[in-house]
């Protein structure tokens, strides 16, 4: 009977045992799928691509990345590539400077033309070209930079017609060292619309900005499209 009576008062102690070892296991389950579910949801967030609050570190001159790196020859090397010969121009500039050089139009009726831009990046350049209507063309930049790299270099261009805006494009030039010679850069083609109503005097606004927001230029301009004859 006592052998009994023990395996008898042993059997309640070991359900309990059992029972707080699965409520305990049942918990950290929960717990476990409850973190879980928070890296998930945190990285379901990121895949959003939203930056709230996003500020650009400070910049820091060509000359201070140069003495930085001296000591690594490999970096030295590729700095060395990167800016050619032009270590000997460097200052303590720290903001890049884009200098527009001229603007050209591509059509496969009138070939290229090039017009100059001046210094002055707000200006008005009045009517740079006349297109025939339905036909191809393609913008030409010639720019240079200097000081310092200039970051995730774009566009927007945006047309109007009387006070109707009736296109507006935006793409990315790229990021760009400072050289001695200019950079060339060919816009996307696009086609011009056709029709009595497409004919007629447009304006428009080219502007370039890069990653720190900053604007390198802003042009007013005018372009016609004619008649096909």
């Amino acid at each position: 009977m006592e052998n009994g009576s023990g395996k008898m008062q042993a059997g309640p102690s070991t359900g309990s045992t059992w029972v707080e070892e699965k409520q305990e296991e049942e918990e950290e389950e929960e717990e476990e799928e409850k973190i879980t579910d928070e890296v998930v949801n945190d990285e379901e967030d990121g895949d959003d691509g939203v930056v709230v609050d996003f500020t650009p570190g400070p910049l820091v001159t060509l000359k201070e990345q140069l003495e930085k790196d001296k000591d690594d020859e490999s970096l030295r090397r590729w700095k060395e590539k990167l800016l050619g010969s032009l270590e000997g121009d460097l200052n303590d500039q720290r903001e890049p400077e884009v200098i527009f050089q001229s603007i050209g139009i591509i059509t496969d009726d009138c070939g290229e033309t090039t017009t100059p831009l001046l210094v002055d990046k707000n200006q008005s350049a009045g009517v740079l070209f006349s297109l025939k209507e339905g036909s191809e063309y393609r913008l030409k930049l010639t720019f240079t930079v200097q000081h310092n790299i200039v970051s995730g270099l774009r566009y927007s261009n945006t047309v109007w017609k009387g006070l109707l805006k009736v296109d507006q494009n935006k793409g990315m030039l790229g990021t760009y060292a400072p050289q001695r010679e200019p950079y060339t850069h060919t816009m996307d083609e696009e086609t011009t619309p056709s029709g009595v109503l497409a004919r007629g005097i447009y304006s428009a606004k080219l502007k370039f900005e890069d990653d720190d927001k900053r604007c390198h230029l802003e042009l007013k301009y005018s372009f016609e499209i004619k008649k096909r004859g």
